[in-house]
């Protein structure tokens, strides 16, 4: 294990204390993957979180068609979605997939979030949308997240829970924990009468001012 790539694994474990610390995910729920050359690096199934160390993240080739992991633990059982994201979107240098408990609601309600606040530009598009319902660690919940995932940097999995994406870890940490913030302000909106959607012309407003914007430069 070279210098850098340490540096990337204890990021990623640094990353899962976060997403918990933060409230966005519970337990061993989510999981991290990160880009490292040509290969993926991603949490193992089932660790808690401060039990891991670098030597415990597990890793694969991006390139291998039946991936031969490396490490002492399986991989977390979503690596399928995290290894085709990585594959089909070369610009993507991290996920982060967890279950917080406003944008899983939404995913339960089978309901992707529309552009209520001028954030939603950070993820893309007009909305974050939901997917089709699949079983976890499925090639078929790989294939639906994808769909949702088109033009976006994250999505809600149906019934399951959300996938931010991001060119560095980073941005990818950042983006889940902004998704989760605009869901509960959408849920609260809601209950007053609902959110005056905004335009695509607004977003589009909002989108060119993100250039200079802190974690999108």
């Amino acid at each position: 294990m070279t210098p850098d790539e340490e540096v990337l694994r204890r990021a990623i474990i640094n990353g899962c204390l976060s997403m918990n610390s933060a409230g966005i995910n519970q337990g061993t729920s989510g999981n991290i993957s990160a880009r490292f050359n040509d290969r993926m690096i991603i949490t193992p199934s089932a660790t808690p979180y401060a039990r891991m160390t670098p030597a415990l993240l597990a890793d694969c080739d991006l390139n291998d068609n039946e991936p031969d992991w490396r490490g002492p633990l399986p991989p977390s059982t979503e690596w399928r979605f995290h290894r085709d994201i990585l594959r089909k979107r070369p610009e993507i240098g991290a996920i982060v997939h967890a279950h917080p408990p406003y944008c899983t609601a939404f995913a339960m309600a089978r309901q992707g979030i529309p552009a209520a606040h001028y954030m939603i530009a950070a993820f893309g598009g007009m909305d974050v949308r939901c997917s089709d319902y699949a079983t976890f660690g499925t090639a078929a919940l790989s294939h639906t997240a994808l769909d949702a995932l088109t033009g976006r940097t994250a999505c809600l999995l149906a019934n399951h829970g959300m996938i931010a994406l991001g060119e560095t870890l980073e941005k990818a940490l950042w983006r889940a924990v902004e998704l989760e913030t605009i869901a509960r302000q959408y849920h609260h909106s809601l209950a007053i009468g609902g959110p005056v959607l905004l335009s695509e012309d607004e977003i589009a407003e909002a989108t060119a001012g993100f250039a200079n914007y802190g974690l999108r430069q």
